[in-house]
């Protein structure tokens, strides 16, 4: 069956207001200025309160709204943060362009459609991806009141909120905007009166209001009106959606706990929640809260759930929109003086702060596309990989939200790793490991499923293809600068951990380089850093032991027509940084084609390697990868020995060792505490221990394979397996996340990946 496609016009049905209530905004216009007594009662109605009823009086003290003093840390200088004057280049006494910005597309899905998302926002997206964003009418109903979850099922349930100055910006170096001072902590009930309180102050009423009017009243209020600031509490981690099985919604696939648990997910992968990305977080909201422009974490997609109260108004960029809406930014709002510098990237280094707010008129003048929704109770809005998005709340209300990624996501990304790793930003994700365990998943499903059974979709034909092309273009990167890196005199071994770059901080889940004149790894992406090193091309290329098979399977997906006709296509076009890379390009390239045998030295003495950035005693490689922070969070500095944790046991894995290779007994003993990571002789000879110390320059004798030695990946793989299942039968099961204590961070930041029939345990350091 189709799904089902309405153009707006046919959805604003469902509108709360009246026609009597649109006659009589005249009347409001006027009230507005007058004087509206303290000892108000705000009586919500159902759609804005969520059927929550107000008994009494609101314990919130006296009014924040145009009195800054209400805060004991906001200091003099810290007022002028909220006062308002004229922006030129934000001019916004004309509000006719509000009614140029068209709808975006609107789907009402059957029951049945609504079954799967992923499936149905895999449909849809060919469609919706054009307009950045879309609106989506849930089918089911909710017979549990997020008010009643989140006061009665969620025991003890509070939040804090952040004070939004409510006016426009120069964005100069003294004149800039941030939301994220603290403000009160509230019940769910208390916030719920003091935001109905503000509302009926602001405009005498307590129903709803046509949206066009408090979308014209926000423009107006943040440019010229009188309102200092407001309060939304944000990115609080929890769900509104219920757990009782009388709930259809929250009983269904798209209550918004499961979504990224889904078959399809790619961030299944991840072991380790990690707030707002792989969990839910609510986000609730009075009149005029905002959420300045911004683009999702790594591209990510997002859906937005609104629970209760009133509506919000959605600003929505397309994702092939995005460099146009950046260059806009850069060149229009932005003064050249808070700008790092005149690149490309500039503006999107600003933009991560997810504290810009302009009016869209700026871009419509510039023929950058900007699309509108207004979401109400019982409606998503999804958010497509690379499309910036703004809004504003018309009132009380509460929303939740989320990101997932399906296999189309992939090249964007690619692309968010790029632009992280140029600005030195700590990755949130595994984007390497998330891609290498996605293809070995796809592999297996494809293997062991019947082609004459199950024909995939378009779509998931093209998802599936989004992943294989992403894979190979980073085996073939790989093997290239593998390649090169061997005929500059580099050796091989044997990785069993995941590392960050200590130059871009890109995730290195297949291999990395140390040299032997420094401890940190570095990825294979940085040529001028590997060609300008001290010790004469001394270094040592660190891979994984299954680093063949992930070449095999690569190669076994360019065999396929589509795929091979899509690198032809790039082969023909000259392209070749899609099929190795920018790197090395320029490196002497006889004898080399894809996948060719390459001759490693196997004998060697590896320098100390810095493990300060080896995270896991298993084959779970993530363990670097902090939770979703806010912006204000984000920016600071932190070194990668900060950021990371040491999860391998050395002394009691050590021990284990000998056990399982009584021939290791004659190596000297390693003092307890220290790093270590493995390495293999030869077939017969023992497993070799080799001490870490970050600013060591000795040299232990360590084992390196060759990729032709007799000794396969899978003897490597078997004695890692053995291993890790001695540590469970000898170590209590521990949580995933990482204490404070273990890595110098908050707990939160800790997330750890796991292929898809594995959950692997963490010892405790």
């Amino acid at each position: 069956m189709p799904f089902v496609y309405l153009d707006v016009q046919q959805v604003e049905g469902r509108s709360c207001l009246s026609i009597v209530a649109n006659d009589q905004l005249g009347i409001l216009k006027q009230k507005r200025a007058d004087t509206v007594k303290e000892n108000i009662n705000a009586i919500a109605s159902m759609s804005r309160s969520g059927g929550d009823a107000l008994r009494t009086p609101a314990s919130c003290g006296s009014r924040l709204h145009g009195n800054v003093d209400v805060f004991s840390h906001v200091s003099g200088s810290s007022k002028d943060a909220f006062s308002k004057h004229p922006v030129k280049k934000f001019e916004s006494s004309d509000l006719q362009w509000i009614e140029n910005i068209p709808e975006c597309p609107v789907f009402c899905p059957s029951v049945e459609e609504f079954e799967n998302p992923l499936d149905y926002l895999q449909r849809i997206s060919s469609i919706a991806s054009k307009y950045g964003i879309c609106k989506i009418i849930s089918p089911l109903s909710v017979s549990v009141p997020a008010g009643v979850v989140l006061m009665k099922e969620l025991t003890g349930f509070k939040f804090t909120t952040k004070v939004q100055p409510l006016r426009l910006a120069e964005w100069a170096a003294d004149d800039m905007v941030t939301f994220y001072m603290s403000g009160r902590k509230y019940t769910f009930r208390d916030f719920e009166k003091m935001a109905n309180k503000e509302f009926s102050r602001k405009f005498s009423s307590t129903g709803c209001l046509p949206a066009k009017f408090i979308e014209e009243q926000f423009w107006h209020e943040i440019a010229f009106g009188k309102t200092d600031m407001v309060e939304y509490a944000c990115d609080i981690e929890g769900s509104a959606f219920s757990s009782s099985p009388k709930d259809q919604l929250g009983q269904s696939n798209w209550n918004l706990k499961k979504i990224s648990r889904l078959s399809k997910s790619i961030l299944r992968h991840l072991v380790a929640p990690i707030p707002g990305v792989t969990d839910p977080m609510l986000y609730i909201g009075m009149l005029f809260s905002m959420f300045a422009w911004h683009v999702e974490d790594h591209y990510l997609y997002s859906v937005s759930y609104h629970h209760c109260g009133a509506s919000k108004t959605w600003y929505g960029i397309p994702g092939h929109a995005a460099p146009d809406f950046e260059k806009v930014a850069q060149n229009h709002v932005y003064d050249s003086d808070i700008l790092q510098s005149e690149r490309e990237d500039a503006a999107f280094d600003v933009l991560l702060r997810k504290t810009t707010m302009f009016p869209p008129i700026i871009l419509l003048e510039r023929n950058v596309p900007v699309y509108k929704a207004v979401q109400k109770p019982g409606e998503y809005i999804i958010t497509f990989p690379r499309a910036y998005h703004s809004g504003f709340s018309h009132g009380f209300n509460c929303g939740e939200a989320v990101n997932f990624a399906i296999g189309d996501w992939f090249p964007f990304g690619n692309m968010a790793s790029q632009r992280y790793a140029l600005l030195n930003r700590m990755p949130l994700l595994p984007h390497e490991e998330l891609l290498c365990r996605e293809a070995q998943f796809l592999s297996n499903k494809l293997s062991t499923s019947d082609p004459k059974i199950h024909v995939p979709s378009t779509e998931e034909s093209t998802s599936q293809q989004n992943v294989k092309l992403s894979f190979i273009y980073l085996m073939r990167f790989q093997h290239f600068c593998r390649w090169t890196l061997m005929k500059l005199g580099s050796r091989t071994c044997i990785k069993l951990q995941n590392v960050l770059c200590s130059i871009c901080r890109r995730d290195c889940y297949v291999s990395h380089v140390i040299c032997n004149c420094s401890n940190d790894p570095i990825c294979l992406r940085h040529e001028r850093e590997l060609r300008s090193c001290c010790c004469n091309n001394n270094r040592i290329v660190h891979m994984r032991g299954d680093i063949l098979e992930l070449e095999a399977l690569a190669r076994t997906f360019e065999q396929e027509n589509a795929i091979a006709k899509e690198i032809q296509s790039l082969n023909q076009q000259d392209d070749h940084r899609y099929l190795w890379s920018r790197s090395f390009y320029d490196a002497e390239e006889d004898g080399y084609f894809p996948y060719c045998d390459i001759k490693v030295d196997v004998n060697y003495q590896p320098a100390s390697t810095d493990t300060s950035a080896i995270h896991d005693d298993d084959d779970s490689d993530s363990g670097i990868f902090r939770v979703k922070r806010r912006p204000s969070n984000q920016s600071q500095k932190r070194s990668i020995g900060d950021t990371l944790c040491s999860g391998y046991q050395g002394h009691q894995g050590f021990q284990r060792l000998k056990k399982l290779c009584p021939t290791v007994r004659q190596l000297p003993a390693v003092p307890s505490g220290s790093n270590r990571s493995i390495t293999l002789d030869d077939p017969t000879s023992a497993s070799h221990v080799t001490k870490h110390k970050p600013s060591s320059s000795q040299a232990s004798r360590g084992l390196v394979l060759s990729e032709s030695s007799k000794f396969s990946s899978l003897h490597i793989r078997k004695l890692k397996l053995k291993l890790n299942q001695n540590n469970e039968l000898h170590a209590p099961r521990l949580k995933v996340r990482m204490s404070p204590a273990a890595n110098g961070a908050n707990s939160k930041d800790t997330a750890t990946s796991r292929m898809p029939s594995e959950v692997l345990q963490r010892r405790k350091p």
